[in-house]
């Protein structure tokens, strides 16, 4: 069982995307000089990341819903 709180939880997955979302044109300049499989490869690695960190976000906040719930 994860340890933090929910909402802690739900930041650091949030600055995470941020983060990934932010560093898309510096990913563009690191991955210039490799081949293009191997940018292709970089890019498509942080877009699925970025991916997931969205559907986490989203299952957080299923999470967070249904603990309102039973509290109330």
């Amino acid at each position: 069982m994860n340890q933090l709180p929910i909402d802690q939880r739900i930041d650091r997955a949030r600055r995470l995307l941020r983060m990934i979302e932010q560093d898309a044109p510096l990913l563009e300049a690191r991955v210039a000089p490799l081949s293009p499989e191997h940018q292709e490869s970089a890019k498509s690695h942080a877009h699925l990341l970025a991916e997931l960190t969205r559907a986490e976000i989203e299952k957080l906040h299923r999470e967070k819903a249904q603990a309102v719930r039973l509290d109330a």
